[in-house]
């Protein structure tokens, strides 16, 4: 039996839908609502903003469930939901063993933040992680007791004191603003997420130089215990080619130019130097070439050098390709499922 068919929940009530966890409210909502749109799906939430369920336009056996990111997390891996959107800190911090349960597709581009060890600022000789395992290591001997970490990060932090060999310490769980722990006097340092860092300093507390344990934003994530009926996965088949042609467009543009004489060695340097693909041969001598938007000012200067008299850059819409990578790789994890 393989982990993926270990995990699948034993019920089948909507076997054939695809369950869509996203945030139900605030800024969150509101970019996944973009990032869905900008891929031609459009989420529709029932009758309203009270209801927590909805549908994407157009799209047969899906749902929609509009959800908190803490309980999208929780769906994910219980497998009663197939995607959803919510942060890289929760999913390693609160599904065990994350790697078995769910794959991260893909970072979103929104909900930034990192979750990072802060010790008092007036400790001037604590920069690094090894600094503060030396500390821990006379902490009971000069206080009586060991170190005091408040943090809601309970996993995340056990995890990384661990690789650093941190052992004496005592976890104090933090339901409120976690900052402040330490001035109050309930603990003497904190681990935290944090997007500026400006609450932190604000609470006289310092990033450790090596404390960022991890850089977190939203990810579409797909659950590996879900029910993945046929049905269901030729819906995520669809929903994940939008995406992958979405984003290929967004970090692509097309440069049409005019060459004479091109060598076979000359398009392996473009390819090389900018990552530019030529993708047609139009009439004469035209060319057309998909290269990384970051890289077409580079490149246009450079074809000119080798000839061309002008370069133009069209934005794409869509590149949809017959091998999506997103979901060749969600695939290969639900195997025969």
């Amino acid at each position: 039996m393989s982990d993926v068919e270990t995990l699948r929940p034993r019920r089948a009530e909507s076997a054939d839908r695809l369950i869509v966890a996203v945030p139900s409210k605030g800024r969150l909502q509101e970019n996944a609502f973009a990032f869905f749109a900008r891929a031609g799906l459009e989420l529709q939430q029932g009758r309203g903003a009270r209801d927590y369920r909805g549908t994407i336009s157009g799209l047969d056996h899906v749902e929609a469930a509009f959800l908190s990111a803490s309980e999208i997390t929780a769906r994910l891996a219980r497998g009663e939901a197939h995607f959803g959107v919510t942060g890289e800190d929760l999913v390693r911090e609160e599904i065990v063993d994350p790697e078995r349960r769910v794959e991260l597709l893909a970072p979103l581009g929104f909900g930034a933040a990192n979750v990072v060890v802060a010790v008092p600022a007036a400790w001037i000789d604590v920069r690094c992680m090894a600094d503060l395992a030396d500390v821990c290591g006379g902490f009971r001997a000069r206080h009586g007791r060991g170190m005091r970490v408040a943090t809601k990060y309970v996993n995340t932090t056990r995890r990384y004191f661990k690789e650093h060999g941190i052992a004496d310490y005592r976890i104090v769980e933090s339901s409120g603003a976690t900052e402040g722990a330490p001035a109050a006097g309930s603990a003497d340092l904190i681990v935290d997420i944090t997007t500026t860092g400006a609450t932190l300093k604000a609470n006289a507390l310092k990033t450790l130089d090596d404390g960022v344990i991890l850089r977190s934003q939203a990810n579409l994530v797909a659950s590996l215990a879900a029910p993945w009926s046929e049905a269901a996965r030729e819906a995520a088949r669809i929903i994940l080619s939008r995406i992958a042609a979405e984003e290929e467009a967004r970090t692509t543009r097309e440069l049409r130019v005019k060459l004479g004489d091109v060598s076979d060695k000359l398009l392996r340097k473009a390819e090389t130097k900018f990552g530019a693909i030529l993708r047609e041969r139009g009439a004469g001598s035209l060319l057309v070439f998909d290269a990384p938007a970051n890289r077409v000012a580079p490149f246009a200067d450079w074809l000119i050098a080798h000839g061309a008299r002008a370069v133009t850059s069209g934005r794409l819409d869509y590149v949809f390709r017959a091998d999506n990578e997103l979901w060749t790789r969600l695939s290969a994890r639900l195997g025969g499922v």
